[in-house]
């Protein structure tokens, strides 16, 4: 009947905007030419790792990311002081980072200084930095 017709095509256009819209559940977050960022994405396509990438050079974090971040590794792993965009501030901008409020709000302006990759991993553990072994281990117990 023409009513089936009708259901077959919808049921169709919603089964397609499933597989569409169908984002893989491990999300790394990173910089695309940070040499750790790219040891960690090759780790995964080596492991058959489906995973979806987030340049912070194309689109920034948001503020809830960073702050789901330091809540889970807190403020201080997350804030990366050996890298080249921590050197560069002045003594008095770097001073002025004291708490997760204040590096937050940095950390969202210049999201260079977040240490790569942030990974969120299907289970909800976030982890910070690359570790095959670890890794090997949250992939294994993901179920």
């Amino acid at each position: 009947t023409r009513f089936m017709g009708i259901m077959e095509r919808a049921f169709a256009i919603i089964a397609n905007m499933t597989t569409l819209t169908t984002v893989p559940a491990l999300q790394v977050y990173g910089i695309a030419n940070c040499s750790t960022v790219k040891k960690a994405r090759q780790w995964l396509t080596d492991q058959g790792q489906d995973y979806q990438f987030h340049d912070f050079k194309k689109a920034a974090p948001q503020a809830a990311d960073i702050t789901r971040w330091q809540q889970a590794v807190g403020w201080e792993k997350l804030l990366n002081r050996q890298g080249q965009t921590w050197r560069k501030l002045d003594a008095a901008t770097q001073a002025s980072i004291t708490d997760a409020a204040s590096a937050a709000a940095f950390l969202q302006q210049q999201p260079s200084a977040i240490k790569r990759p942030v990974v969120q991993w299907p289970s909800g553990t976030i982890t910070i930095g690359f570790n095959a072994e670890d890794w090997q281990h949250l992939l294994t117990h993901a179920g």
